[in-house]
Formats: structure tokens, sequence, C-alpha cells
């Protein structure tokens, strides 16, 4: 989930129709709350025809990444040109922290763990800033952002716990989907602070994607994945959703959500960050078949409260002409 640096002086939003909002909310809602069960279909290993998770993001990235230098090329060509090798090293370590670190070890991660639960606990994203924003830059945490970190810990507690007389979520899966918002708050945090960025966005886009396509596969040679990747796997399912992370997921939702930053309130913007895990959980039960038990209920209620009771705090603090992260 992207997180976006913005102020009260940026409030000067461009006039937009109710109904495009709406429809522009809507769209995030339901793609980036189903990336999640894409993700899920292209790696789970249990389908017999699984793309291995690196090199799926080596390809995710490397076709976005195309389309998105496609794109710059026509539309922001004086951004090309006036790139410099630290704006170009700084966006290529963002890449790789948010596409690989994040990203690819979520996609990791969901070879085991159900997509829904996966959305849950990717939630985390916004206590994972507010913690990393304290330790390393010494931000100040609001009464109410330590109540809903807390509250989302709590939440988490619940979501892992092994069931009575079950086995509970696999280790190593587990670790990779809790550490995986680490890598892309991290990351996000830093290219907001002290990453140089060119003068279009989409030129850093540009440079993230192939970035994360490079380090996907570099990370997939050393783990022996491109050895498993046969046209075999290439079923009609695994296809589509794979073209569906390239085109819906990375091109056409970035866009949707860079034009609502301009036009909406940050405050119903983002709102994605606890709509997203419950879309998440639904398409899982509905498409997958995921079991959507009472304790995932309880659990996944109590994340999305605490990341509510975060998103809430960023919001007041950009009201009151803070920066929020």
């Amino acid at each position: 989930m992207p997180t976006e640096r913005t102020s009260n002086k940026a409030a000067r939003l461009v006039p937009a129709s109710t109904i495009a909002i709406a429809l522009a909310m809507l769209a995030i809602y339901i793609v980036w709350g189903t990336t999640y069960l894409a993700i899920r279909v292209v790696v789970d290993p249990d389908t017999g025809t699984a793309i291995p998770p690196f090199a799926m993001v080596a390809m995710r990235f490397a076709l976005a990444g195309i389309a998105m230098l496609a794109l710059t090329l026509v539309v922001a060509r004086p951004a090309l040109r006036a790139l410099t090798g630290r704006q170009i090293r700084d966006q290529a370590i963002v890449g790789l922290a948010l596409n690989v670190g994040g990203l690819g070890v979520t996609s990791f991660g969901e070879q085991t763990i159900p997509s829904g639960i996966t959305a849950l606990l990717i939630a985390l994203l916004p206590i994972w800033v507010a913690i990393i924003g304290r330790v390393i830059y010494n931000d100040r945490i609001a009464p109410l952002t330590a109540v809903g970190i807390a509250v989302g810990i709590i939440g988490v507690a619940i979501l892992v716990s092994p069931k009575a007389g079950g086995e509970g979520l696999d280790p190593l899966g587990l670790a990779c989907i809790l550490f995986s918002p680490l890598s892309w708050g991290g990351g996000s945090i830093w290219s907001q602070r002290r990453a140089a960025t060119p003068t279009d966005p989409r030129v850093a886009v540009t440079i993230q994607m192939l970035a994360g396509s490079v380090g996907g596969a570099v990370v997939a040679l050393l783990l022996g994945e491109w050895e498993q990747v046969s046209i075999q796997a290439l079923q009609p399912d695994v296809i589509f959703a794979l073209a569906y992370l390239v085109t819906i997921g990375s091109l056409f939702a970035y866009n949707i959500y860079t034009w609502l930053l301009r036009v909406a309130p940050f405050g119903l913007v983002s709102t994605y960050a606890y709509v997203n895990p419950v879309v998440a959980v639904i398409a899982g039960s509905l498409i997958l078949s995921e079991p959507i038990s009472p304790q995932i209920i309880l659990g996944g209620a109590i994340v999305v409260g605490g990341v509510a009771l975060i998103v809430t705090a960023r919001n007041r603090t950009i009201k009151a002409g803070g920066t929020a992260h």
C-alpha cells in the first residue's frame, strides 16, 4: 500500500465530480483488495501450475515497468533526460524495498498463508510506518496512534494464534507476511525523507518497477525458481491473474490513486487502508473458498480497528498542519 506525504498546504484540490471520486474510490477498494487473491492464484503451489513468487515479481514488474517507460517517453521525456545518477540509484533502492522486500516476500508467504489473512496482516503497514518513524526519525507518536498500535498487535495475536487442536499458520509464511510491510514501510519513508526524487513521479515509479523486476529475477535465480517455471504453469487462470496484477493492480490502480490524491481529501483516500483487507477476506472466501472462522473475524476486526485509529490520528495531524507518512 502506498504512503504519501501530505499537508494541509496541499489541500488545494482540483475540481472533480462526486460520482467520479466515488467510482475511483470503489476501484481502489476492489482492485487493491483483490490483488492478494490474484497473487495467491499465481503462486499457490497446491494448484500444480504456480509461478514461483520472485519469478512472478520479476515478470510482473518487467511488463509493468516497460509499459511505464513507454508512457514516460511520451509524456515525461524532459524528466527522463534530467535524471541524475543519484536519483536512479535512490529510486532503485526504493523499488527493491517495495517490490522485492515488500511484494516479493508477501508473494513468498502467500504460498502457505491464505490471501485474506495475508491482507489483514499487511494492513499493519500504518503501524510499521509509525514505529519506524519513531525509532529512526524520532517522530512523535500521538496518543491515538499508540492506542491503534496496541489494538493492532492484539488483533495480530488473535489472528496468528493456533486454533484449538490445530497447528496454526505456517511459521515461515507468517514471518514473511509480517516482514513484508516492514520493508515496504521503511522504503516508503526513506523515499519521502532521504531519497533523491525525479521531477515527475511517473519516472520514479518506472525506475522502481524496473529495479523490482531485476531484483526479483536475481532472487529467483538464487532460489532456483526459474527452473520451476514451465509452459505448463501458464494455465488460463494463472495468466489471467498475472495480467490482472500487471495491468489493473500496478498500472491502472496506481494512476487512479495519484489522481485521487489531487482531487479528494486525504482522509477519504486513506480509507483504503482498512477497507482493502475486508474486500480481500470476502474475495478469498468467495473465489478460493478460504475459510472465514470466528477467529479470523474477531482478529481481523481488531486489526482493522487499530489501523482505523492510526489513520484517524494521521488525518488529524494533517488538518492541524503537520506531515503524515
